[in-house]
């Protein structure tokens, strides 16, 4: 693991509706080309989370670090340097998938944004798609839009909220391969929320299971059902969701 600081650093991050804690002292981290799994059943506060790490929810108090800038402190800055994709928020339907790529680029300041946009439509297999509106696309296609806009600004952390879910398994493949490249090229860190434990196992580095908005187990996914007597990361998983875990584990 490298000694540079990390890609994403929160520090006892809590989010309350009430007396309700979505988020509950949550610590966790992305170190440079990492790519981290948060995982847990609905309800856990993973979408709490990211939404504060992305700026579109304030948290009730602890502190996001977005490679060294304070995201109180500057949130444009630290903005500047990530990127994120969810099957919930496609790209505006009305604009073509060129267009949107190009809005996005300017947005974020991408420099020589022609070659980049016509490299990312290769990558993605979106090239003969580049004329078509982006909400005609089929919900695969919308999926590869999506994280194309996503490493457009080359972001230092990418956040992938089930970046595969509408994909079909050999495009999935393709994708998991173009994240390793990713990260493996020096560009940053990703954290991956998924519900498919096999894809966190052969994709990440390290996992991460939240639950009540907590983090109760913490591991490399290659190993860490074995070290809790589960025969898969899946079986874990759910043993977890059914609160048979101890709760306070690894928080």
């Amino acid at each position: 693991m490298t000694q540079a600081r990390s890609i994403l650093s929160v520090e006892r991050l809590c989010k309350s509706y009430g007396a309700l804690k979505a988020v509950d002292n949550l610590s966790l981290s992305v170190a440079p080309g990492e790519i981290v799994g948060l995982v847990g059943p609905n309800g856990a506060g993973k979408t709490s989370t990211i939404n504060m790490i992305l700026g579109v929810l304030a948290p009730s108090s602890g502190r996001i670090v977005i490679d060294g800038v304070d995201l109180a402190a500057d949130r444009a800055r630290a903005l500047a340097k990530t990127n994120f994709a969810a099957v919930y928020a496609p790209l505006p339907g009305n604009l073509t998938v060129e267009q949107n790529l190009r809005v996005f680029g300017m947005i974020y300041a991408v420099e020589n944004l022609s070659a980049r946009v016509d490299e990312l439509l290769e990558r993605y297999e979106l090239t003969r798609f580049r004329r078509t509106r982006a909400g005609l696309l089929s919900s695969g296609e919308q999926t590869r839009l999506s994280l194309a806009k996503a490493v457009l600004n080359r972001p230092r952390l990418l956040m992938l909220d089930e970046p595969t879910a509408s994909i079909d398994p050999s495009h999935a493949r393709d994708i998991r391969a173009g994240i390793g490249e990713f990260v493996d090229s020096g560009h940053g860190g990703v954290l991956w929320t998924s519900h498919n434990m096999y894809e966190v196992e052969a994709v990440c580095d390290r996992v991460l299971f939240v639950s009540h908005g907590r983090l109760v187990l913490e591991g490399d996914p290659k190993t860490l059902a074995a070290e809790h007597g589960a025969a898969s990361l899946d079986d874990l998983f759910v043993a977890m969701a059914h609160e048979t875990l101890d709760a306070g584990a690894g928080a």
